[in-house]
């Protein structure tokens, strides 16, 4: 069993320390939720924390006003030590102030020494986020790649289709940690495309659009990015360490 300590830096309980948390542990307004806070915008149960791989999990669920992690809006998410959750109105800081400090003085032994590794933490199982489902028809590996979307794109018992396609399933029975990891990648691609496309012009009569040199390099970049994910899943000894 892993603890963890969260501060609260704003909101109604601004000041509170919760210290040495017990995980598995849920953030909500409701008794019964290990982290309470009073807070009419945080859910009843906004949010949960939970230790997978060595790796401490914020999960939100479904909660009405959403859950922030340095500002972006998640569903799952890793968390370190110093992150900052946003949840109703209410701040809070994730770690204690130890932890944040040995934190840093790592990152600062890491910029000295880049490959320098951490030891891995306490090795707790949690339920599969990303629960099994009926897997769709198998994806044409030559199937046109239409980004021109015609048709609706509609989830059937957790598989993703364009009109009657079937697109690439994601992995089954994903642990927390894995759910979590796969998310910063699709997180980390989208908002690298999203810079990119900032600064699209179009012509008058909106049949061209304009994308300048250096946000172009940025959409290669994400391309170059994906292939160097692919090759590391595929071919892990091919990359240098």
């Amino acid at each position: 069993m892993t603890n963890v300590t969260i501060q609260v830096l704003e909101g109604v309980d601004q000041g509170r320390i919760f210290r040495n948390l017990a995980t598995p542990l849920t953030i909500g307004r409701e008794e019964g939720n290990l982290l309470r806070l009073n807070d009419e915008r945080v859910s009843r149960f906004h949010a949960k924390v939970q230790v997978d791989n060595g790796d401490v999990i914020l999960t939100d669920l479904e909660s009405t006003n959403g859950t922030r992690v340095n500002g972006n809006v998640v569903q799952i998410r890793r968390l370190r030590v110093g992150d900052c959750i946003c949840v109703g109105r209410s701040l809070l800081l994730f770690g204690s102030n130890e932890e944040i400090a040995a934190r840093m003085a790592t990152m600062a032994s890491s910029t000295r020494h880049p490959h320098a590794q951490s030891a891995a933490g306490d090795v707790t199982e949690g339920p599969a986020t990303i629960r099994a489902q009926t897997l769709p028809p198998q994806v044409e590996q030559n199937v046109d790649f239409d980004l021109n979307l015609k048709e609706d794109i509609t989830a059937v018992n957790g598989a993703l289709y364009v009109g009657s396609r079937p697109l690439p399933p994601l992995p089954q029975k994903m642990t927390p940690a894995q759910a979590a990891r796969v998310a910063e990648i699709f997180d980390f691609l989208h908002r690298g495309l999203t810079f990119a496309a900032e600064n699209i012009r179009s012509n008058e009569d909106g049949s061209a659009v304009h994308l300048n040199y250096p946000d172009w390099q940025k959409v290669m970049a994400v391309q170059m990015l994906l292939a160097r994910y692919l090759r590391a899943i595929s071919e892990p000894e091919s990359l240098p360490e």
